[in-house]
């Protein structure tokens, strides 16, 4: 490997290639971003857009008190320009921060284009000896055979294999209004969801349809190992009759107007374009044959009609054994100036991706500076999700999200005993306060 002075290589425009290359170029870092497509596609992907976002068009709640909003709040605080650019471009969901993917990644894309000190090549990088330190890789879990079969080599270690599926998207003008309903549970916030309700005999009759359909059939080289947090609905299914209704299909916090009665069961229809045009069915990520999900689908009350726009599908995600092969500053052990950002390093998310795409610029800037940053204190977001990635020591290591069980516990008294919000909370006031010491502590060390 090779080493440019004072100019950073990151390999991957998604989400946090792409926050990394502003979060450098914003800083006055010289920036080289390489990204294969359109030259080279994904099974997944669609468009030549940097940040595409896949598999939803939701990056999760942005409330707080939530994980996920914490998130959020800290990467607000260190002026994330992806999530300003979310927050830019989003659209109705709720409680939800959904965009209209189209026009969020040509936002990224313009973005990266324009930026001065951003040199965007549309180019493949299938070997890591092809890559100038210091560097970010940040190619993904759809990362090209070539590069990752380089990967593998260079880290010494067999690559970790799951599944991820992506939900059906319709056209909304194809939804049956006089059966579905739109509203938000529990009546909070805008109606910006579209409900279709079940019977029970509704529910049963599509979940034998569900259970009994033909599935895709994986490939050799792919394991059948599931993210817990996106499984397939046909896998949730699989687990019981009643798995469904009491999980992407409960009806808590609904009322069918129809009835003034809570329904049996509920598909929720999420905005997929601003305009409203387009919806994706939430939770439905499936591995199902097309065929079968026309038939399957159209069982759902209200999508009797439904005109599919882009079927569900799934693909191999891939990361690495982060915990035995980065330092605490998501660097490699054996390569000192190559650092790793995004799904690839074992973080679950889109934010979260942006999170460590944020973190690698950072620790990446320090080291530039001739300086060390500490890592976020682990009471924040930042910090536990980092400490996921880098220090687990749970084998085989898994991936996951930012959520609260990633955090120290609380020290609180056992009596009297306290509510989950207030919990909550308690957390989230925790995690900003070390946040702002952090941040303080990081701009004296940088100057």
């Amino acid at each position: 490997m090779s080493t440019k002075a004072h100019s950073v290589a990151i390999v991957g425009a998604g989400l946090a290639g792409s926050e990394a290359a502003l979060v450098l170029a914003f800083s006055g870092i010289p920036v080289s971003i390489y990204e294969m497509r359109p030259d080279r596609m994904t099974p997944a992907h669609q468009t030549a857009h940097a940040a595409e976002l896949v598999c939803s068009n939701s990056l999760k709640t942005d409330k707080l008190p939530s994980a996920h909003g914490l998130l959020k709040a800290e990467l607000q605080r260190l002026n994330s320009p992806l999530l300003a650019m979310a927050l830019a471009q989003r659209i109705p969901a709720g409680a939800a921060l959904a965009v209209d993917r189209d026009c969020f990644g040509a936002t990224v894309t313009q973005a990266l284009m324009a930026t001065a000190g951003i040199a965007f090549h549309r180019q493949e990088i299938t070997t890591c000896n092809d890559i100038p330190l210091p560097a970010i890789l940040a190619s993904g879990p759809l990362t090209s055979d070539a590069l990752a079969d380089s990967l593998m080599q260079f880290c010494g270690t067999q690559h970790l294999h799951f599944y991820d599926a992506i939900a059906p998207i319709i056209s909304a003008d194809s939804v049956d209004m006089n059966i579905a309903f739109s509203a938000s549970r529990w009546e909070k916030g805008e109606p910006d969801y579209i409900n279709c309700p079940f019977t029970k005999d509704e529910y049963e009759r599509f979940f034998t349809a569900l259970t009994t359909a033909d599935k895709t059939h994986r490939r050799p080289f792919e394991d059948e190992r599931y993210f817990e947090a996106c499984l397939p609905v046909e896998e949730i299914a699989a687990r019981g009759e009643k798995s469904l209704a009491f999980g992407p299909m409960r009806p808590v916090g609904l009322i069918d107007p129809r009835t003034g009665r809570r329904p049996y069961a509920v598909c929720q229809l999420r905005r997929e374009t601003a305009n409203g045009e387009s919806y994706n069915l939430v939770g439905f990520q499936t591995r199902l044959a097309w065929k079968d999900q026309q038939e399957v689908f159209r069982l759902i009350p209200g999508l009797a009609a439904a005109d599919f726009e882009r079927f569900g599908s799934i693909h191999r995600n891939t990361y690495i054994d982060s915990p035995r092969l980065l330092s605490p500053l998501l660097e490699f052990k054996n390569v000192p100036g190559m650092r790793i950002a995004g799904q690839l390093c074992g973080n679950e998310g889109y934010t979260e991706s942006i999170a460590t795409g944020h973190l690698a610029a950072l620790f990446t800037l320090a080291s530039l500076k001739g300086v060390e940053i500490p890592p976020p204190p682990v009471q924040s977001a930042l910090g536990a999700l980092l400490a996921h990635v880098t220090q687990s020591a749970t084998e085989p290591f898994a991936p996951s999200g930012v959520n609260f069980s990633l955090f120290p516990s609380l020290d609180i008294p056992t009596k009297p005993k306290m509510s989950k919000e207030n919990k909550k909370q308690l957390y989230c006031t925790r995690a900003l306060e070390q946040l702002e010491l952090w941040i303080q502590n990081i701009q004296q060390i940088c100057g």
